[in-house]
């Protein structure tokens, strides 16, 4: 491991985009300790410790800004929530569902739609706990203060989504699973903390727990169904393509760690409109605490739509079989066209089942062990559940990403 990772800071290509990342994000770290302008981090801090609830959880994709109500205090999740909602719009809106087709040039027009979309759910979300903790006593903060402070957090939030998408295009792995990834890294010393000033019982399970939690979501991640695919010969121009025998590999968690992060994004809706709708307030406090039947029911539902949805939106069965006819291929004993795309389907769905589930019961895991198991808030919150499901499935892409990069210089991978 350590000979393949001197390998890469070897290459200047790989190097350069190293630093590129670790510079973005230690500026995303500087900005998540700067506080908003004329705003009492230690009051708002107070609120949060004491409300709890899905703040906590808020808070931890924001690496803690929201404690401190910094530049960056609103976290990437606006974008993200932006995203989901633009992605399920391609499906009911036939402008976006025909620019989803176009390639390249439809793919930019959506991103700038989701850029815009992104503004204005930044503006509304920063609004609603600007006057959240301004009527809770945590904020002080006059009509101009006010403007102030959203217009600050809202430019937070586009800076973010900018540095994101600067590390996708010019660092290494995907720009916002890194910011959030960042985020989440940010609590362990926390958790370990709160782990060790823990009970015995802590102590001792919560380790082998964690290791466990980890290779199973290894597991998952690189678990795959091979599907055989035989190509036949056929005449290309002059010349006789040779056929032959391959597989079409399909993941029994094709959608990775992208429903744990939407159904976090989805589940901050309530809280925030809770803000504009007072009555809904009491709802909120009742049912959005993380240790909650409801909520959990609720995130477990999500977990498991979102997987399936982002799955049909990664592999798309009628395309890939019309793709196989094309170039000859088939998978004995299935018809082309068709029938093809059906076996696909079936088989997609069958494999995403465990998957979803498996993320789903992760994700509720630390709720589980605090409720039942008397493990701390803070150390199952930072070192289980989505925290490791999101840090191991970051870790495993942006690898995989690296090994790309290896291989293709000739150097030996690192990942079996």
């Amino acid at each position: 491991m350590f000979s393949w990772l001197a390998n890469a800071w070897r290459v200047p290509e790989l190097r350069r985009r190293l630093l590129f990342t670790a510079f973005v994000l230690a500026v995303y770290r500087l900005g998540s300790w700067i506080p908003a302008p004329g705003v009492n981090s230690e009051a708002i801090n107070n609120y949060l410790s004491q409300t709890g609830g899905i703040f906590n959880l808020l808070n931890l994709f924001s690496g803690g800004a929201l404690s401190q109500f910094s530049l960056f205090a609103l976290g990437i999740m606006p974008y993200v929530t932006a995203s989901i909602i633009i992605q399920l719009m391609t499906v009911v809106v036939p402008r976006l569902g025909e620019l989803q087709k176009e390639g390249e040039a439809g793919y930019a027009k959506i991103n700038q739609y989701t850029r815009y979309f992104t503004v204005g759910l930044a503006a509304a979300q920063a609004i609603g706990f600007a006057f959240l903790f301004r009527n809770q006593g945590a904020l002080e903060a006059n009509t101009g203060r006010m403007v102030l402070i959203v217009t600050t957090l809202t430019t937070g939030t586009v800076l973010l989504m900018w540095m994101g998408e600067q590390i996708t295009k010019r660092g290494i792995g995907n720009g916002i699973s890194i910011l959030i990834f960042a985020s989440i890294l940010t609590g362990l010393p926390i958790g370990v903390a709160a782990w060790w000033n823990g009970g015995p019982m802590e102590r001792i399970f919560f380790p082998l727990i964690g290791l466990a939690v980890v290779a199973a979501v290894v597991f998952v991640q690189e678990g795959q169904r091979r599907i055989p695919i035989q190509y036949a010969k056929r005449m290309v121009g002059r010349r006789m393509t040779a056929g032959g025998a391959t597989y079409l590999p399909l993941r029994v968690n094709m959608a990775g760690v992208i429903p744990v992060i939407f159904a976090a994004a989805v589940l901050a809706f309530p809280p925030t409109l809770a803000t504009y709708i007072p009555s809904l307030q009491g709802f909120v406090n009742d049912h959005f605490q993380s240790g909650d039947l409801t909520f959990l029911l609720i995130e477990a539902g999500m977990i498991i739509l979102f997987t399936y949805f982002y799955t049909a939106v990664q592999f798309n069965p009628v395309e890939q079989a019309d793709n196989l006819r094309k170039y000859g291929g088939y998978i004995p004993g299935i018809r082309p066209g068709p029938p093809t795309a059906q076996y696909l389907d079936r088989v997609l769905a069958r494999l995403t089942l465990p998957g979803s589930l498996f993320l789903a019961v992760v994700a509720v895991l630390p709720s589980v062990f605090i409720a039942y198991g008397g493990f701390s808030q803070a150390s199952a919150g930072a070192l289980g559940g989505t925290s490791v499901l999101i840090a191991v499935g970051v870790a495993l892409d942006t690898m995989r990403q690296m090994e790309s990069q290896m291989m293709m210089r000739s150097y030996e991978g690192f990942l079996r």
